[in-house]
Order: structure tokens, then C-alpha cells, then sequence
């Protein structure tokens, strides 16, 4: 049986990677999980004194190793979180050789905070401690799409596209 692949479709709180996520994953052919990562804050149940800088570092290799058996047993990987592009040597590691893609959608801020301050679950009425957040996203080496007027469906087709032509496909060698 030949491994799947890992699948990060990234960008900063806002971007609308789960709404798109939603939107992809039905137009995808084969075998498919998906890994939300908010789902994994959920898991930190006492964090003690780490900070959230911390626990966010965990939950990305939390999430990007639990990607591994999946992957090895031949389904594609959906990863949806925001991480940054360069957690990607990170994932490198964790996913030896498995195949990477990544994807970062990055509309701009303003259209971020206005759907940050929107969502129903977890809120964000300023985004302004965000900003160098958001800028972790600006990254010439990683396939970015930039695209405040394109509804999420257009997006999701885009990203199905470009996935099988190989389009966001990460290097093999650590970074």
C-alpha cells in the first residue's frame, strides 16, 4: 500500500481555512481524514504554566504526529491549522517520508479581524495583538493565496486543483 501525503492548509486565524477545508474535502478523490486543529486546544485540559506560545507549538506536533498512522496506512492528511511556514523543518522530522504539501490562505488582515470577530467559537474582538501573527504568514517560499474577493467554494476548487497538479508540494529534504 503507498502512503498518503500531509495536506497543511494554513493561514492566520480568520483566513477561513475550515470553511474551505469543509468545502475541499467533498471534491477530493480517494481516502481522506482531516485534523482540525482547534480540536486539539480542547485536549489541554490544566496547561499549568506553559504559555499559550507553548501549548501552540505542542498542538502543531501534536496534530502533525498524530497525521503519521493515518498517512502510513494510506490516506491523504488534511491538516487545518494555523501553522505557520516555519514550523515546516519541524514537520519534516515528524513525517520523515511523508509526502508534504502546504498551502497558506492569506486574505488581508482587515478581512481576518472582521471574521475573527464574527466566528461563534472563539471570538476575537481585537485582533491587534495579531498582527505579527499574521505577518508569520508572508512567506515567499510557500504556495500563498491572497484573495479577499473569491468565495470559499472558488477557493476549495483552486486548492483541489492545484493539490493534484502538484502545485504546493514541499520539498523532500529538510529546509
Amino acid at each position: 500500500m503507498q502512503a498518503g501525503r500531509v495536506v497543511m492548509l494554513s493561514g492566520p486565524i480568520g483566513a477561513g481555512k475550515s470553511t474551505v477545508a469543509h468545502l475541499l474535502l467533498p471534491l477530493l478523490e480517494g481516502s481522506w481524514v482531516y485534523l482540525e486543529g482547534d480540536a486539539f486546544w480542547k485536549f489541554i485540559v490544566r496547561p499549568g504554566k506553559r504559555s499559550r506560545r507553548e501549548s501552540f507549538h505542542i498542538i502543531m506536533r501534536s496534530m502533525t504526529a498524530a497525521a503519521v498512522p493515518f498517512a502510513r496506512s494510506g490516506f491523504d492528511v488534511l491538516l487545518d491549522f494555523s501553522i505557520p511556514p516555519d514550523f515546516l523543518p519541524t514537520a519534516r522530522r515528524i513525517l520523515k517520508e511523508i509526502p508534504i504539501a502546504f498551502v497558506a490562505l492569506r486574505p488581508t488582515i482587515e478581512l481576518c479581524a472582521r471574521r475573527a470577530a464574527m466566528r461563534s467559537e472563539g471570538k476575537i474582538k481585537n485582533y491587534a495583538p495579531y498582527r505579527e501573527f499574521y505577518a508569520l504568514f508572508e512567506d515567499p517560499k510557500v504556495a500563498t493565496i491572497s484573495d479577499d474577493n473569491a468565495p470559499a467554494a472558488t477557493l476549495a476548487a483552486r486548492l483541489r486543483d492545484g493539490l493534484a497538479a502538484g502545485e504546493f508540494n514541499v520539498s523532500s529534504s529538510p529546509q
